[in-house]
């Protein structure tokens, strides 16, 4: 193998483990981004104070993140608990039963194309190896070094939205209030543009399209949100 096939090889391997948690970040930037925005721009549209708009940015950040956090933690357990239960039931079955799981390998293995003998060979050898490890990945789908992680799965998810909901507190912070309002919603457009492109260039789509698709969801958020502030600034 050349030197620069390993190098592709191992590039596109480092890429692919990263893509699933680089998506979830984005997702959870831009989920940041427009809820703490929308509701900025809503108190803002109804003419409240700094101290108000900021106070009504750092909650929705705080209730966002934790939120997020939460929700991914308690998903993800669910996933790790299913995972784990699946691994010891294939475990009894393997110690109770090896020929029929190193057949049912092998079956698998002639499905995916291989000739009946070559494929029980192939169980065989493998089997020799780790048989818990080799029926997760073939029969499961379970890479049983990369289990659902809770705890790494809820940090990315708060601190990928924090990350997005920042900008809005920090747009209030710098600028004047004639300035405020449109500042937060052009530069949070501009921030939902960036992250539209980033994810579709990890997904593999166009970066246009979804870009677009992002600026639309986003400007009816905030124009909607700054409609609803209006309304009920001049009604309260």
């Amino acid at each position: 193998m050349t030197r620069t096939l390993r190098n592709h090889l191992a590039a596109e391997s480092h890429v692919g483990g990263r893509a699933a948690w680089l998506r979830a970040a984005v997702l959870g930037a831009n989920d940041g981004l427009i809820s703490t925005a929308s509701l900025m721009v809503a108190v803002a549209a109804a003419a409240s104070t700094r101290s108000t708009i900021l106070v009504a940015g750092i909650a929705g950040l705080t209730a966002g993140s934790l939120s997020m956090a939460a929700g991914e933690y308690v998903s993800v357990s669910s996933q790790r608990d299913a995972e784990r239960a699946d691994l010891r039931r294939e475990a009894a079955e393997i110690a109770a039963t090896p020929d029929d799981e190193r057949a049912e390998l092998a079956q698998i293995y002639r499905r995916r194309g291989l000739s009946p003998g070559l494929a029980e060979q192939v169980a065989q050898e493998l089997s020799s190896l780790d048989p818990l490890a080799i029926h997760a990945r073939d029969e499961l789908g379970i890479d049983v070094t990369a289990l659902a992680n809770p705890v790494e799965a809820a940090l990315v998810s708060a601190l990928s939205f924090i990350t997005g909901a920042i900008l809005p507190i920090l747009v209030v912070l710098l600028f004047s209030a004639a300035l405020r309002l449109p500042v937060i919603i052009s530069a949070t457009l501009v921030e939902l543009g960036v992250l539209g492109a980033v994810g579709a260039r990890l997904g593999g789509a166009p970066l246009g399209r979804a870009a677009v698709r992002v600026l639309i969801g986003g400007a009816l958020a905030l124009l909607i949100s700054m409609a609803i502030g209006r309304l009920t600034g001049n009604a309260v």
